[in-house]
């Protein structure tokens, strides 16, 4: 194994291994801890800019073989950044982020809260100041009883009203435990 005076592997090493269980590839030394005896390789031969890092224990290491040394993969005056992927994975968390901050309601207690997420779970829903609205039509209002729920058809009403007296049957039945 290409390893430096101090038995570490040296950084930016083109190697071929195979491991103790028959797997081959090859790989450049990223890095080397010496404490966990784990090595970290970048596959070579990748298309495209996405790498693959493997964590492989030295041990796992059953042949190698030496195929250059490479440039220093780490050096940060060429790095390789896609700001177009970035700043989708970026507006994506965003979106998710913000998706999830409007379904918990300002103002409203938890037993309104854990309702608002129990009818989330089958229905669309969403807050209205300290209203749950429901497939945009039905409307349950505090303090968040079948006998609060109006607006929209009556067969979705009563679908409403269902639900939420099961649902707090639940929740009483979960807090009387």
């Amino acid at each position: 194994m290409e390893i430096a005076s101090s038995g570490e592997f040296v950084v930016g090493c083109h190697l071929s291994i195979k491991t103790i269980v028959g797997e081959e590839f090859e790989g450049q030394v990223l890095t080397y801890d010496r404490l966990s005896n784990v090595v970290v390789l970048q596959d070579i031969g990748q298309a495209g800019s996405r790498r693959n890092l493997r964590f492989l224990k030295a041990n796992f290491i059953e042949d190698f073989s030496l195929l250059g040394q490479g440039d220093d993969p780490l050096d940060l005056k060429d790095p390789y950044i896609d700001i177009n992927t970035l700043q989708s994975r970026e507006a994506a968390a965003v979106r998710h982020a913000e998706a999830e901050a409007e379904r918990i309601g300002v103002g409203v207690t938890r037993e309104a809260q854990d309702i608002f997420d129990a009818l989330s779970k089958t229905l669309p829903v969403r807050w209205e100041k300290t209203d749950i609205v429901v497939m945009n039509e039905v409307w349950v209002g505090s303090p968040y009883l079948p006998e609060n729920v109006t607006g929209g058809p009556a067969a979705a009403n009563e679908r409403v009203r269902k639900v939420l007296e099961l649902e707090r049957r639940r929740l009483q039945s979960r807090t009387s435990q």
